[in-house]
């Protein structure tokens, strides 16, 4: 940064004789040097990412797609839902998503992935530019964080704009922010948060805007309490350290020092209450939405090498699971001579140290990682408070600059440092690339320059070096943290899994969705070959295919039990083709599509996608009323017959499998078949099952942890690919293979890829005629009207029905039904699914649903609301019996 030497500016030098002002009082820097900053730091930021995304020839500006991991598969299909929901296009409301996962409760989902006010701008762009609108909402955010920390930066001390706007840049350009939360999303309102709440937590400090500040508090714990509770741990730490180091006094015992901060720390923490408390509705629904939701895997916090943690501090480095602690060179540098520069208070000095060395501390120790994490460890990327140490290292950079620009000794003192860092990082070889060291060196030339033009202008009294000093040194932040997030989007490609924006093929299946649509007749599913996670939300339809964070355990234990397939550690659970399972959940019309060439580059591109229908039961069906609940079997095959009600598969009394050489393939414990995977990675090893089963059935394979190919010789069906990985990972559904010949020997060639296991009791041969007759049973004794809302479900049933009404919809937390004109009660289960028991006196059912934790949370938010309101409400009631006390 350029300016004047520290002693010229006397205003900026420390004074020891001045009483410390009231916490919070510093003078604020004017409202149009806010606004130019303000405008900087969004500018610069805007610039910087996208240069990066147009460096790496990346969406929108390439032909490669950034809708890697999350943002393809959910963040853009619940954008989409939004839209549809906005635009009362969307099965379901706030309180039920009817397309996903045979009917999920969304309002979790919604404070989850949709909470930011900023996602309702999807309403403004066309349905097929939904990536685009996702693109421009990302920029929008780190752009507003940016424009946030230029205020916060003004509030902590007056300086120069420019400097206040372009360090607020490198906030929002830290590497957290272009490597790990460009792709999520909902992780960049954390990025406005931490500011954001530093700035409230000063006006309560002073006692000032009391209300305002709660109420942001409650916006940022709504739009994503996850950061958000990362943002206000960060902001508590700054803002306490502020105060130790700024307002308490000295010479004094330690309570006496801090008896003059107790009302100041409990007006903070009345402001950050009475917030969470007004976020409350929000934050319980999502909360009592992760306890009922499949559990994650569990794994231990292993801290990285230090040498990865310097690294990640340097330009153009990229690695999914080190903290990207990442900030511009200029900031850096300038954070590194706050310890150096005697222009600080020696207090301010050795406390803003001691907290950022703190905080990068805490991100290396498992209890303290557990904490930031809301001692909940994250699956994934395990350094998600990593901008919080970001936006510290910013605002130290800021206090050594505005109180006098730093001398020759601190700024050689910090290059040595920079050095240090530098040289340290070396050992991390998977992080450093070519280009790393020259982005840094280029960075520290800038900065020279930068210097040494300052000098000539003060020399020579000409503006226009000054300015051109300053040019410099945004010119080498914009290049540094676009070179960095061209590295992050090309480096990513390459080891996340990735998916296509919206095409032509999104675009066919939506309209052969809506042409097949029967909702509530029916249910339309979008097939078993998905394009994304999430393809009922983004491409139309009603089917099991769902992916969140809060997939309901229900969901995903019932689906596995028949046979469905699941990825994400169970939490994104798949489209099964099957049969039976259509007729289960009245699935009356299904796209089938060939594999999306995107992601299977051998994918057949000819195949035309298409649709077909079957006369399917309606979404409620009367079932036989039973002594002993039934419970699932090992067994999908007959855990779908229990579930359908009727026998239709028989099941081979013995298979085999032999290896190319006519070996025996090795068993395992349980009886089932080992197929290891060959010597090479390209080679296919080859094995053949044989079974029998009564000719002209439908072949089904059930192989959950096999990751290979399966043919049925003979058949008229392309080959099956399984994708089963790992028993916790992911496993592959059910599939069918074709129809039996009529000699009923099944000969299933298998071509094994990574390899894994076939069960004993691998195959199943489908009666077509018995499933039918079962489905006729269920669609005389089912329901002869249904509707549905965005709360609920209510079905007309014949007159005398007895035993169990069955819902076709999961059972999930929060289902209260009514038989008749009788009291609701909390919905029963029958296998999974949503039931209630019929006397024979009800002729319909009526259930409505409400998500848990719901009530708790509003109570709590209208207890918080009271609690804000009340007070001004009893002072301006008394203001005005003053008034017409003293009028009268």
């Amino acid at each position: 940064m350029t300016g004047r030497p520290a002693r010229t500016r006397p205003d900026d030098q420390p004074r020891a004789a001045a009483a410390p002002p009231a916490p919070g009082a510093l003078p604020g820097a004017p409202g149009g040097v806010r606004a130019r900053a303000a405008a900087l730091a969004a500018l610069v930021t805007l610039a910087a990412f996208c240069l990066g995304d147009a460096v790496a020839r990346s969406y929108p500006f390439g032909f490669r797609t950034r809708s890697v991991n999350d943002l393809g598969n959910q963040f853009v299909p619940f954008h989409a839902h939004l839209w549809d929901l906005l635009h009362g296009r969307g099965s379901g409301g706030l309180f039920l998503n009817w397309q996903s996962g045979y009917g999920a409760s969304f309002l979790p989902d919604l404070g989850t992935y949709l909470g930011s006010p900023f996602a309702l701008l999807v309403a403004l762009f066309p349905r097929d530019e939904i990536d685009l609108a996702v693109y421009v909402i990302t920029l929008l955010k780190m752009a507003v964080a940016g424009a946030v920390m230029a205020q916060l930066l003004l509030t902590l001390r007056p300086g120069r704009w420019w400097a206040a706007g372009a360090l607020g840049a490198s906030y929002a350009l830290c590497g957290w922010s272009v490597a790990e939360a460009s792709y999520n999303p909902m992780w960049l309102d954390g990025l406005i948060a931490l500011p954001l709440l530093c700035l409230v937590g000063h006006w309560a400090l002073a006692g000032r805007r009391f209300a305002l500040g709660a109420v942001l508090v409650a916006l940022v714990w709504i739009a994503n309490f996850y950061t958000a509770y990362m943002a206000t741990l960060g902001a508590v730490l700054l803002l306490l350290t502020r105060l130790l180091v700024e307002h308490a006094p000295t010479g004094v015992p330690l309570r006496q020092r801090l008896a003059p901060l107790w009302r100041p720390v409990t007006r903070l923490a009345g402001v950050l209450a009475l917030g969470v408390g007004l976020a409350a509705p929000m934050v319980s629904v999502v909360y009592f939405g992760t306890k009922h939701a499949y559990p994650g895997r569990v794994v231990e916090f292993s801290a990285k090498p230090w040498a990865d943690v310097l690294a990640r501090l340097l330009p153009g480095t990229y690695n999914f699971s080190s903290p990207a602690v990442y900030v511009d060179t200029v900031a850096l540098l300038l954070a590194l001579t706050l310890p150096f520069n005697p222009a600080v208070p020696r207090r301010l000095r050795g406390g803003w140290t001691l907290l950022v060395a703190g905080v990068t501390l805490s991100l290396q120790w498992g209890p303290t990682q557990l904490a930031w994490h809301a001692f909940s460890v994250p699956n994934g990327s395990q350094y998600r408070e990593t901008f919080v140490l970001c936006g510290l290292l910013v605002t130290a950079a800021w206090l050594s600059f505005a109180h006098g620009t730093p001398g020759r000794r601190p700024l050689l003192a910090a290059g040595a440092l920079l050095a240090v860092i530098a040289a340290a990082a070396a050992p991390a070889t998977e992080l450093i690339r070519p280009w790393t060291y020259p982005l840094l060196l280029a960075g520290v030339a800038a900065v020279a320059a930068s210097l040494l033009l300052a000098r000539l202008a003060r020399r020579h009294r000409h503006p226009l070096l000054a300015a051109l000093a300053v040019v410099l040194l945004i010119g080498a932040q914009v290049g540094q943290s676009a070179a960095t997030t061209a590295v992050a989007d090309r480096l990513r490609l390459g080891h996340l899994d990735d998916y296509a924006p919206w095409g032509q093929r999104q675009q066919t299946q939506r309209e052969l969705i809506a042409d097949a649509d029967g909702w509530p007749r029916y249910r339309t599913d979008p097939g078993r070959e998905q394009t994304v996670g999430n393809d009922p939300l983004l491409v139309g339809g009603q089917g099991a295919q769902y992916y969140s964070s809060l997939t309901a355990d229900v969901l995903s234990r019932t689906l596995t039990a028949l046979g469905g397939g699941w990825t994400s550690r169970g939490r994104s659970v798949q489209s099964l083709d099957n049969p039976v399972t259509d007729a289960i959940f009245s699935v009356g019309a299904r796209v089938h599509s060939a594999p999306d060439p995107h992601r299977d580059p051998n994918a057949t591109t000819d195949i035309e996608p298409y649709v077909t229908r079957e006369a399917v039961p309606p979404l409620v069906t009367v079932r036989p009323d039973t002594k002993k609940a039934p419970v699932y079997g090992s067994s999908p095959f007959r855990n779908q017959e229990l579930l359908l009600g009727a026998r239709v598969y028989t099941l081979p009394g013995r298979i085999s499998i032999r290896g190319a050489d006519g070996r025996p393939a090795a068993r395992t414990p349980d009886g089932g078949y080992r197929l290891p995977p060959g010597p090479t990675e390209q080679s296919r090893p080859k094995a053949l099952l044989t079974a029998t089963c009564p000719g002209g059935s439908q072949v089904f394979l059930w192989a959950p942890h096999y990751w290979g190919v399966a043919a049925l010789r003979g058949a008229d069906r392309p080959p099956v690919g399984f994708r089963g990985d790992h028993p916790v990972t992911k496993i592959a559904p059910m599939q069918p293979l074709g129809k039996a010949p009529a000699s009923g020997r099944v000969e299933v060639q298998l071509t094994v890829q990574k390899g894994g296991t076939v069960p004993a009791a691998s195959i199943g041969c489908l009666d077509t005629g018995r499933l039918r007759a079962a489905t006729d049973r269920l669609r005389a004794q089912g329901a002869t009207a249904v509707q549905v809302s965005d709360s609920g479900i209510r079905a007309e049933l014949p007159a005398g029905s007895r035993g169990i009404a069955v819902v076709a919809a999961p059972r999930i937390a929060g289902w209260r039904c009514a038989a008749g004109s009788g009291g609701d009660r909390p919905a029963d289960s029958y296998l999974g699914l949503i039931a209630v028991r019929l006397d024979g006196s009800a002729t319909s059912i009526d259930c409505t649903f409400r998500p848990p934790g719901l009530r708790l949370g509003t109570a709590v938010g209208a207890a918080a609301l009271l609690a804000l309101t009340l007070p001004a409400a009893y002072r301006l009631l008394r203001n005005r019996r003053e008034s017409r006390h003293v009028h009268h």
